[in-house]
């Protein structure tokens, strides 16, 4: 059964951190790599971090530095730690592998207040 169920979003200070997860099916899990993805109201929908089977990690400049994705294969989710963030990083986020499949998750709103 396909499935990506992202949470752990919710409202958040400036400054603040939040923790998401993503559970995914198998089929997508073991894609290459998998990647956490955002789109904020009238924008496009963007990579923000990626992560690869062995573990290589890429980030979008705008949160290099704060964000840190991990997974845990046995598991087989998909971590995001959002540290220092910004009102610029509200958004809706999704996970899905990268690059992505033309399957989505509900995504989990991230709302960062000033």
């Amino acid at each position: 059964q396909v499935q990506l169920v992202e949470s752990g979003g919710g409202l958040v200070q400036a400054g603040g951190s939040l923790r998401l997860s993503c559970a995914a099916s198998g089929s997508f899990f073991s894609a290459n790599a998998m990647g956490w993805y955002r789109q904020a109201p009238g924008k496009q929908r963007v990579l923000v971090a990626s992560i690869t089977r062995s573990g290589s990690t890429n980030y979008a400049d705008s949160v290099k530095g704060r964000f840190t994705i991990s997974r845990d294969d046995a598991k087989n989710t998909v971590y995001l730690q959002m540290n220092s963030l910004k009102p610029e990083d509200t958004a809706v986020y999704y996970c899905n592998t990268a690059p992505f499949r033309n399957y989505w998750g509900p995504g989990t709103q991230v709302t960062v207040s000033s």
